[in-house]
């Protein structure tokens, strides 16, 4: 009974009435909770507020300082350079700010409490999941932080229709969105969605070439928003990002490109050898140089276990030296991913 009187009294924001001493007809200690119906609305922020952030620690510090006073349930995770951060607030508007102010926010997202309660009433409540394929354990934690339920690929180590339908049964969603990691697995994805409508599952294959695509489609999963819906946003995005990816040549061979000798780089556009070169960030600007040619808003980079951290830097300084409109974002893909992936949306 009290801990029902201190939830009742947390939700209300009233305080319980002092009960009466006396005889053995004394009111209780605690109120008992008031009916749902009766419930007031709680007297919290109006407003949650989350993106990723990228800045330097010493900003980050100061954005904790700066949220605080704004609001409450204020959490600030990450490092190197990358952080998670939500808060509630009642002016949503200065939270972003405060993020502008201490670096660069991206994939923002502002959700009014009283929409979020309308959308979770039980005629409307969709229980939703996205299953993704990927080559790389930094690729994983990244698309499981977004929500998703990861398939580990490696190359060369596709996975078969079983271990996909396992990982949809690990969802546990009644409606499940797909994300194949390359044309490869896409057998296998198709018949593994099938197992699941069997049991009664919704499932949609989405055929994404590359994990870029793959984060392209996640950064516009909605997943309040109708079933097809979402799935035509997911579809839309990843189609609209152009794929690269940078690996070394393990032997003399004929490309579209021309001859590559063992050891030189190799720089893959949406799925053809487009630039051969000698040393990895050269190709990797040789391959932007193309790739943006025919224009961007975001290049995405994909960093794999081996490659040098000066990389990024030197990448990003190139794409805002040469598209001042562009912006570059950066992820490490760790162990089993390629050297480098690159993704222009």
């Amino acid at each position: 009974v009290a801990v029902l009187g201190a939830l009742w009294q947390a939700l209300s924001g009233q305080e319980p009435e002092t009960a009466a001493v006396g005889g053995p007809a004394a009111a209780p200690a605690v109120q008992q909770p008031a009916p749902c119906g009766a419930v007031e609305e709680p007297d919290g922020p109006a407003y949650e507020v989350l993106y990723l952030l990228e800045a330097a620690e010493p900003a980050v510090a100061r954005l904790r300082e700066h949220l605080d006073g704004l609001g409450d349930s204020l959490v600030v995770v990450g490092g190197d350079g990358l952080w998670n951060v939500h808060v509630h607030v009642d002016d949503p508007g200065a939270a972003v700010e405060a993020g502008v102010e201490a670096g660069r926010p991206y994939r923002i997202r502002i959700t009014h409490f009283g929409d979020e309660r309308r959308r979770r009433t039980p005629a409307e409540r969709a229980q939703r999941a996205v299953v993704a394929v990927v080559p790389g354990e930094g690729l994983a934690a990244l698309c499981g932080e977004a929500g998703a339920t990861t398939v580990l690929a490696p190359p060369g180590a596709a996975p078969d229709a079983d271990g996909l339908a396992a990982a949809i049964r690990r969802a546990h969603a009644r409606e499940v969105v797909l994300l194949t990691g390359g044309p490869d697995q896409r057998a296998a994805a198709h018949a593994a969605a099938e197992r699941a409508r069997a049991d009664g599952v919704r499932v949609a294959v989405i055929p994404t070439r590359s994990a870029v695509q793959g984060l392209a489609a996640l950064a516009v999963h909605d997943p309040e928003g109708s079933f097809d819906e979402d799935v035509v946003a997911m579809t839309s995005a990843a189609g609209a990002t152009r794929y690269a990816e940078l690996a070394v040549a393990e032997r003399q061979s004929f490309t579209s490109a021309g001859i590559c000798q063992a050891g030189d780089v190799l720089g893959l556009i949406d799925g053809d050898v487009a630039v051969i070169g000698s040393a990895l960030a050269e190709t990797a600007e040789a391959v932007l140089a193309r790739m943006l040619g025919s224009g961007g808003e975001l290049v995405t980079l994909v960093l794999g276990p081996d490659a040098p951290d000066a990389l990024a830097e030197r990448l990003e300084a190139y794409v805002q030296h040469g598209h001042l409109a562009v912006d570059t974002v950066t992820y490490q893909g760790g162990r089993h991913s390629a050297p480098l992936l690159i993704g222009v949306e």
